[in-house]
């Protein structure tokens, strides 16, 4: 064959062979792209908890309308959501990697909190699948019917949050001062430690998500005496009770972390194309009518808006005024108190020795659990260990609180 025919033939089976090579390539545009990969969701929290159990259900969906995807749920928790949120930031653009966070987390960005290495207005949205309101819950046994009845109080009242920084101690302490409340602000409480310290009365009431507080006041343990947000009629909005301007600035920034909770995001810069088929997807697990009976059941309605929707939201909860900025920073940066050392007479000791009941001077009593490796224990001078406590002895215990783990017990 001569030298120029053998040429074209190459030169034919070369462009046929790169023909080939770019047909999977453009092929797998949009949705395409996640057959045969794993897309990894980071919940910003640790298992369990309705923030990781609605986590997961986007996860399961999501990859029900993205076939031959594969999602796998990561947790990252630690720092408020900070660790899970930069992480998702900070992953590769590449559409393989979302997740969820706290949106009390647009609180860090609007005063610069140190640790916040996101911008929320650049972030790749896909969407927001629930609002929760805020409610303000009183313990059944607590003499308080009404908002109106709590500003009148001459006592005040214990109310319960997580640890300071947290979306639960910014809101109570903001609104707690912009309204003038008789409050007392108790932090650490995680999880349900709130509503058992309301039932045994150490607690007199909390602000939190309505999910959160559902069950707790179905069964008759509190009443809702103001709601911040959403749709329903059977408690009054704290925006109408209130006329000051900035307390009702304040009630706004509170309402829209309410209307954008249980978001999903990625990081910056996922190509338009990998972004639509996520949001695609987002869209159809959030109208499955499996998904929303499973999120009703863990008390979660399915409220859902997609794409710059979300964003437009987002942007509009960081546009504040100065004054509005100035009382957040204020909450934020407070600083977790000191406990004082609390003295008196083990009274009773449960669970070979893991709860001490302290009797103090004034007749009241303070509880404490005693951990085997964090407590430090000293009992005449030496030092010993939970055995060594016994009822009777006068003792000195370091606690946060009531129903906190002790760092100390000092006993005579």
């Amino acid at each position: 064959m001569p030298t120029r025919v053998w040429r074209l033939a190459l030169a034919s089976l070369a462009g046929a062979a790169a023909l080939t090579t770019a047909l999977p390539s453009r092929a797998q545009q949009g949705a395409d792209f996640y057959a045969g990969r794993t897309v990894t969701y980071i919940v910003a929290t640790a298992p369990g908890g309705n923030y990781d159990l609605f986590g997961r259900l986007v996860a399961d969906y999501m990859q029900k309308y993205l076939p031959g995807s594969t999602f796998v749920v990561k947790n990252m928790p630690g720092a408020g959501h900070l660790i899970g949120a930069n992480a998702i930031y900070a992953a590769r653009p590449d559409g393989l990697t979302i997740g969820t966070f706290n949106t009390g987390l647009i609180y860090n960005q609007l005063i610069g909190l140190d640790g916040v290495r996101f911008d929320l207005t650049r972030m790749s949205w896909i969407g927001k699948g629930a609002a929760d309101p805020r409610v303000i819950v009183i313990a059944e046994q607590v003499p308080v019917r009404t908002f109106a009845d709590l500003r009148g109080r001459k006592e005040p009242v214990n109310f319960a949050t997580a640890g300071v920084g947290s979306a639960a101690f910014v809101e109570t302490t903001m609104l707690a001062n912009a309204l003038k409340l008789p409050v007392r602000i108790l932090t650490g409480y995680s999880g349900t430690e709130d509503e058992l310290a309301m039932r045994r009365g150490e607690i007199g009431g909390a602000l939190g998500s309505r999910s959160t507080f559902a069950a707790f006041v179905r069964n008759g343990f509190a009443r809702q005496i103001a709601q911040i947000g959403g749709k329903e009629t059977d408690t009054p909005q704290l925006k109408d009770l209130v006329s000051d301007p900035v307390a009702r600035q304040l009630v706004a920034l509170v309402q829209s972390q309410g209307d954008i909770s249980r978001l999903t995001a990625g990081p910056p810069g996922i190509p338009q194309d990998r972004l639509e088929a996520l949001r695609s997807a987002y869209r159809k697990a959030m109208e499955d009518p499996d998904l929303q009976a499973k999120a009703l059941r863990a008390s979660i309605t399915v409220d859902p808006a997609y794409g710059d929707d979300v964003l437009a939201m987002v942007r509009a909860a960081l546009d504040q005024s100065p004054e509005t900025v100035a009382v957040l920073k204020g909450a934020l940066e407070k600083k977790e108190p000191v406990a004082a050392a609390m003295k008196g007479v083990i009274a009773d000791l449960k669970d070979d020795g893991r709860q001490v009941v302290l009797q103090l001077a004034d007749g009241k009593t303070f509880e404490t659990s005693i951990s085997g490796s964090r407590t430090e224990v000293t009992v005449a001078g030496q030092k010993g260990d939970r055995k060594s406590i016994k009822a009777g002895m006068t003792c000195t215990v370091d606690a946060a609180r009531s129903g906190a783990e002790a760092k100390a017990v000092t006993c005579n």
